[in-house]
Order: C-alpha cells, then structure tokens, then sequence
C-alpha cells in the first residue's frame, strides 16, 4: 500500500487522477445527497396536492351517513391506491367510531394535516361539502413516506452510478493531457546518442513548452561542446601527422646506417611505434569525420564495387598474414548511402578482421537482401568477441587486452557512427556459434534506404 501511495505522490499524473477522483467522490456524494431530500420533499408535496385534489373532487359527491370507503382495493399491492373517506362528526366532542380514522375527532380545521387517532398516522385533507358535512381524506403517513424515499433513491442513484463513470472519464482526460509528454519522452527514447537537433515545441502545451525550451538551449550546449571536442581532437591529429611523417622518414634513413643489433633492435621497435601512432592518427581523422560530417545528398552505391574497391585496399595486409580473404556470393545490392561513408564502413570491419584472424584464416564479405531489410555481412576465423563485451566494443579506444590486440579501438567506433548516420543497426554474434569462434558483424540497413 505503501509502494501504490508513493507511486502516486511521485507521478504527477497519478495525483491529479486522486484529485479528480476524490472531487467527483465528493462532489456526487453531494450532488446525490441534495437529490434525495429535494425529490423526498417534492414527493411528499406531490401527494399533498393529489390528496387535496381527491377531496376536494370527493366533496362534490353526497357520501353515505355512515361508514367509510376505499378509493381502489385496500389489499391492492400499489400503496399509492390505498386512500380512505370519512365523515367527521359535526362537534369536536364526537369521535369517529370504527374504521382506519377511528378516535379522529369532529370539528377539524379544513385543509392538509397530519393526525394520529390510534396507533398509526395519517396525513389527511379536510372539506366540507356543500351540505356542511366535513368529510376527511387520507391516506397513511407510513405509505407517504415510502413512496417518497423510492421517487428519493430513483432521483439520487443516477448521480451516484456516474461517480464510476466520471472517474473514468477524468482518467482518460488526465492520460490524453499528458499525452504530448508520453510522445515527446518516446522521440527522445529513440533518438541516436549523437542526435542533438532541437525538440519541436510547436504543439506542445504552454506548461511545458518552457521546460523543452530549456531542453533545447541544453542541448544546443552539448551539441557546441561536442563540436569543438570533436574539432580538437581533428586538429589535434591533423597537426601529430607531420612531425610523424617527419619521424618516420628519419626512421627509414637511420635503417641504413652502421649500427649494432642492439641499435637496430631498438629501432625496430621505435618504428612499430611510429606506425601505430600515424594509424593511430589517421584513425582519430576518420572518426571525427564520420562523427562530424555534414549530411550529404544519398545516392544509389553498389555494395559488390563497396567489396572490391576494399578488397584492393586490404589486399596486401591479408597476403602478409596468408588470409583467405574475398567475397562469398555474387549477389548486389544497391544502398542509398554515400560512397566514401561505405568505403569507410566496410574498410573498418575488413582491417578488424584481418588484424584479429590468425595466418591462414579465412575472412569472407557478403551481402543479401532479407524482406525489409539490407545485410553487409563480414566474417572471419578470429577468436570472436564475448557477448558480455559485444556492447563495450563499440566504445572509442576500447581493446579487449586478453586477444592481444594491437590496434587503436577505434574501428568499430567509426564503423557505429557511419551506421548511425545511415540509420543502420549493428549486429555481433560467433561466426561459428557451435564453437563459438570467430566474428561475424552484420550492418542491417533498412529498406527504405535501399534501391534494387
């Protein structure tokens, strides 16, 4: 009970449905209260006029000099034909001697009033006829009331029966209010890591357009903050490429002079440095282009010229490790993308490959077309990656240090972010799952990017 309060005084939406519905609660129980007693009180001035309208009808008759009558059957089930005439005796000394009246006495004031001759009260009309006989009309107290509180629970019940109703209907007001919020938190929950574009305050309710206001200018902060991040680190990489460059030429000369083995050790392993910093490098200039780029018009790229155009690129590292490397089908797709941005992608994913599948493995490249949707597929008989690691991979300068590998970790972060851009999904699994070895990466594009 404790969780369902706190639920409710945490979600501004669950205490406005209590307000509402102690409101309508309240405002029903009132409603239906002052029902009852205004129909109890119309009922009972309703009988009045009909029981004076009786009489007053009666009175025109000559009655019997004694005795009583009913007006309709007395054993009738219908309380309200059950009315009795009497003749009141003409001095106020003299009582009425047998009959429902019985002990009423004479002399009576004409008009409606309440009597009690025995053990049970009447409400009756008093007339006199044209002949000075007073006759009494009436019909008991305990029927009158009766029928008043039916007439009074048949007027109050529709208002209590709309109480479920109303706090029904206050509910889906409450939930149709807020549904800008459940749409605008729904855009927001799909939105790509590096969307940024300002939220659309147009149609949103006043109240809350403020707050997406200071969204907005929130997010135009980390989208500049992002920018001059990713300029630095642009910068930044295109001003290491030089004294590189410079020191890998002064590298190759001193390849040529007279030195011992331990020089030449030491040289080899400054070069290996020199070559993975300028990788390095040129990584770090892919990424923050990939992250950066301006949104360029899409054209129709073949995959199969994506494959060779890598294919030539890649070659000569794959033959220097003995890998079996080339595409598995002839099958084409064209993808609405920018070329240079495929190139890149499946550059990436084939230089990830290679450097993680051992002399003499296998790396293969394919691409099919599966109902809604396009699949870039690269393969290869390297270890794989763990699926409790699949996620972190994607991370700029992540490595998994247990593969040994050599590389940047940032392969896969540029592959992610071309992807993005492309509105693809990216999928790991073991390219061979009964031995769980191996790492097949699929990039699934949607159809809608897609032209046959």
């Amino acid at each position: 009970m404790d969780g369902l309060k706190g639920r409710i005084a945490a979600s501004l939406q669950g205490r406005l449905s209590a307000a509402f519905a102690i409101a309508i609660v309240v405002g029903a129980m009132v409603a239906g209260i002052a029902a009852y007693y205004a129909a109890y009180s119309e009922a009972i001035d309703l009988q009045d006029d009909q029981l004076r309208q009786l009489a007053t009808l009666i009175s025109r008759y000559e009655q019997p000099a004694a005795g009583f009558r009913f007006a309709g059957n007395a054993n009738s089930i219908d309380a309200e034909t059950q009315f009795v005439v009497e003749r009141l005796p003409e001095s106020s000394a003299g009582v009425v001697d047998s009959g429902p009246l019985a002990g009423l006495r004479g002399g009576l004031p004409e008009g409606i009033q309440s009597v009690k001759p025995g053990k049970l009260g009447w409400r009756i009309a008093v007339v006199t006829q044209v002949s000075g006989a007073q006759l009494a009309v009436g019909q008991r107290l305990a029927i009158r009331g009766e029928i008043a509180r039916d007439n009074a629970r048949n007027a109050a019940l529709p208002v209590l029966l709309l109480i479920p109703l109303l706090m029904v209907l206050g509910r889906v007001i409450v939930r149709r209010t807020f549904q800008p919020m459940r749409l605008l938190t729904a855009d927001l929950d799909h939105r790509s890591d590096d969307d940024l574009q300002p939220i659309p305050d147009e149609k949103l309710p006043s109240e809350i357009r403020p707050f997406v206001v200071a969204i907005n200018r929130l997010l135009a902060r980390v989208d500049h903050a992002m920018v001059v991040q990713r300029r630095f680190v642009a910068d930044a990489a295109h001003e290491l490429r030089t004294p590189l460059t410079a020191l890998s030429l002064q590298a190759e000369r001193l390849q040529g002079a007279d030195m011992s083995d331990s020089a030449k050790e030491r040289l080899s392993t400054l070069r290996n440095g020199i070559t993975r910093s300028q990788r390095l490098v040129v990584q770090l200039l892919t990424l923050a282009r990939a992250q950066d780029q301006p949104a360029t018009a899409l054209q129709p790229v073949s995959i199969q010229t994506v494959f060779r155009q890598v294919l030539e690129d890649t070659m000569p590292l794959a033959e220097q490790k003995q890998i079996d490397i080339g595409v598995a089908g002839n099958a084409d797709v064209k993808v609405m993308a920018s070329e240079a941005d495929l190139e890149t992608l499946v550059k990436n994913l084939v230089g990830n490959a290679i450097r993680h599948t051992p002399v003499l493995g296998r790396i293969d490249l394919d691409v099919r077309v599966d109902s809604d949707t396009s699949v870039i597929q690269v393969s290869d008989t390297g270890p794989g990656i763990p699926p409790q690691e699949r996620e972190r991979v994607f991370e700029p300068f992540y490595r998994n240090l247990e593969t040994g590998d050599s590389g940047s970790g940032l392969g896969l972060s540029i592959v992610k972010a071309i992807a993005d851009r492309l509105g693809a999904r990216i999928v790991l699994t073991f390219a061979d799952e009964t031995l769980q070895t191996g790492l097949c990466v699929q990039v699934i594009v949607p159809t809608r990017q897609l032209r046959s």
